[in-house]
């Protein structure tokens, strides 16, 4: 397989990863012009999740030389490692079920910081747990590293101070769209780390499985495959906003449509798979956070592509750019932890 031991090469596939996670649920906005909810679109997705991962395991995963390749992985399984992968596409997908749904409801400048910014911190916690609790010392600063969790966290309170400014004196209320997203980053906080624990030492600190990186992934994603019938037809029957939808909507939906969510799935699945490709050269407590910093990049669309804080007050407009300008502090701060 392919991997990067280069640390500043795997600092630029933590880079794409962050792109590409902040960048995936354009796709979903794309759709919604359409009036496709986001329940048909997490059809897609997935199928796009999974065809991604498939592929990266049969080229990255089988050319080069570092290590197995994913046949040979494949031919002496270890369940209990698997397990550890399945869970972890088993979790994500519960987590960005509500992602998905607080980007319908409050869109990508509001969903992302707060989901996203939740799942962040969590998930560099959990991962400087698991090297710390595995006996290796953290490889970095750790004074600069919980001085950018606690500025995130600010941000993020910042980020629901916004959206209640937003929503206020209108007759829906903010509460679905905060709630789906602390639910989504409760969730997604773990799943990196139990996708790591999936991994053999050998590739990643952390790590306490057998699999290569992009077997591990595969796993993830066949989590999420198996999982999706399950949440998203509950999502179904008890939309978040709408009325119901049934697979007949789906199947009625257009060629381009569905090419726009198999996209999001590729654009989001190429970053996981890159960032593993680095995750050995870059611990993944600093993995995790730098790839994880999409709420910045998702800002980014939200505010000056989507136009979804055009009309916003003087005051607001403060509160938003201190919010941009304190995410990127807490990135700073955890990068140079490192």
């Amino acid at each position: 397989m392919i991997l990067v031991n280069n640390y500043i090469l795997a600092i630029l596939c933590c880079v794409y990863c962050c792109i590409c996670w902040g960048s995936w649920a354009n796709t979903q906005k794309m759709v919604a012009a359409k009036k496709w909810s986001f329940e048909l679109f997490y059809w897609d997705l997935t199928i796009g999740l999974f065809l991604t991962a498939t592929l990266a395991a049969l080229t990255l995963g089988s050319l080069g030389h570092d290590g197995r390749t994913f046949f040979e992985d494949m031919a002496v399984m270890d369940w209990s490692s698997i397990r550890y992968a399945l869970l972890g596409g088993i979790v994500w997908n519960f987590g960005n079920i509500f992602l998905t749904a607080a980007i319908a409801v409050a869109g990508m400048s509001i969903g992302f910081p707060i989901g996203g910014g939740l799942a962040w911190i969590g998930g560099i916690i959990f991962n400087y747990l698991l090297i710390t609790l595995s006996g290796q010392a953290y490889p970095g600063n750790p004074f600069l590293l919980w001085t950018g969790i606690v500025i995130i966290v600010i941000a993020i309170l910042m980020c629901g101070k916004i959206y209640g400014n937003m929503s206020a004196g209108k007759s829906s209320t903010p509460k679905k769209g905060i709630l789906s997203a602390v639910v989504a980053g409760l969730a997604i906080m773990f799943f990196y780390g139990l996708v790591v624990k999936s991994i053999a030492p050998l590739y990643v600190a952390g790590g306490t499985g057998t699999l290569s990186p992009y077997t591990g992934v595969f796993f993830f994603a066949a989590g999420i495959l198996i999982s999706t019938p399950i949440f998203n037809t509950f999502a179904m029957k008890h939309p978040i906003q709408g009325g119901k939808v049934t697979m007949k909507d789906y199947f009625g939906g257009d060629a381009r449509t569905h090419l726009t969510g198999l996209l999001g799935g590729l654009i989001w699945m190429s970053g996981m798979a890159i960032s593993f490709m680095g995750a050995g050269a870059a611990n993944p407590a600093i993995a995790y956070a730098l790839s994880n910093a999409s709420p910045v990049v998702a800002m980014i669309w939200g505010i000056f592509v989507w136009k979804e804080f055009k009309g916003a007050s003087r005051g607001t407009v403060g509160l938003i750019a201190a919010m941009f300008l304190l995410f990127i502090a807490g990135l700073v701060c955890v990068t140079l932890s490192n």
